[in-house]
């Protein structure tokens, strides 16, 4: 592989991690369109709506591309769909039977399944500095969110089922969107989640459309910005990007999350929190930094190859 190829495939793994953290950021803020849409209409209601709006917006921009999808890439986007809806199922009834905190931190468990989850298919231990990464991230997390003693419940168990369902998702996402265009991936998956909250919330639910103003902007937020920009962008970005690096970058949500209730609700971080969140940004960085050695590892060859020629 000549140097020009390798600065493609540097340029092409920043932009992933970029895009990856965008749509953190992006989830980071659901929290608050959630607490608002749901004074208003019940749990599947809300997940129907927010899939629906999205599928909605991302087929009408992508339309051209929904016509040419051939067969496998309309299986692959159900597929992932279906296992992104049954997460949110799981994540929506499992934080209602929890505190938010311990729901937050249970549910990003998902940090560390998916390296458990690749060992297992893959017979091969994770990288030790990810492993390091993943160590640190955990931590912070636990330093962030959890401010009572472990206790779990119903609550604690649909939460823990929650990130092992989407750790899942994010090793499915990992395997397909490299075969398929991620644009018409991501819009498929939209609409597979969106049939399926719909078909739940008839059978479950009596559904209805959002009575205020307040409910349709978080509603509009959650199917507009974090259903149809973050999710596009993670396909995008998984392209790019492996599963275990994915998932250590989304797990700056509760971050993002606490960061956008200072700005909107001025809460405040504890000591504890704040030794959490520079843990988690640290993780980050260490992953980074093996990215940083391969390429310096990479130019000392180069040059001592020029070198030698010379």
């Amino acid at each position: 592989m000549d140097s020009s190829s390798r600065g493609n495939r540097g340029q092409a793994a920043r932009r992933a991690d970029l895009q990856m953290l965008l749509a953190t950021i992006i989830w980071g803020s659901s929290y608050l369109f959630m607490k608002s849409g749901l004074a208003s209409i019940q749990e599947l209601n809300l997940i129907a709506l927010r899939f629906a709006i999205a599928f909605i917006v991302a087929a009408v921009i992508f339309h051209r591309r929904l016509l040419r999808a051939d067969r496998k890439t309309w299986i692959a986007g159900a597929v992932m769909g279906t296992v992104l809806f049954a997460a949110f199922v799981l994540i929506t009834y499992g934080v209602q039977r929890t505190s938010a905190s311990q729901a937050g931190f249970l549910i990003s468990l998902a940090v560390i399944f998916v390296p458990i989850l690749m060992t297992i298919i893959h017979k091969k231990m994770p990288d030790v500095r990810l492993a390091a990464s993943i160590v640190l991230a955990v931590s912070g997390l636990g330093l962030l969110t959890l401010q009572h003693e472990l206790r779990l419940h119903i609550g604690d168990v649909l939460c823990i089922l929650a990130a092992l369902v989407y750790a899942i998702y994010i090793i499915i996402a990992g395997k397909y969107t490299p075969k398929h265009d991620p644009l018409t991936l991501g819009t498929i998956q939209l609409g597979m989640a969106a049939g399926l909250g719909i078909a739940a919330a008839v059978l479950f639910e009596t559904p209805h459309l959002p009575d205020s103003a307040e409910a349709w902007a978080a509603i509009l937020g959650l199917g507009i910005l974090c259903s149809g920009i973050g999710y596009i962008l993670q396909t995008l970005a998984q392209r790019h990007a492996s599963p275990a690096r994915t998932s250590l970058i989304f797990s700056l949500e509760p971050l993002f999350a606490a960061a956008f209730a200072f700005i909107f609700q001025g809460e405040q971080l504890t000591l504890q929190g704040y030794t959490g969140a520079a843990l988690m940004l640290l993780a980050v960085l260490v992953a980074e930094l093996k990215g940083l050695d391969a390429m310096y590892r990479r130019r000392k060859r180069s040059t001592s190859a020029n070198e030698m020629h010379i």
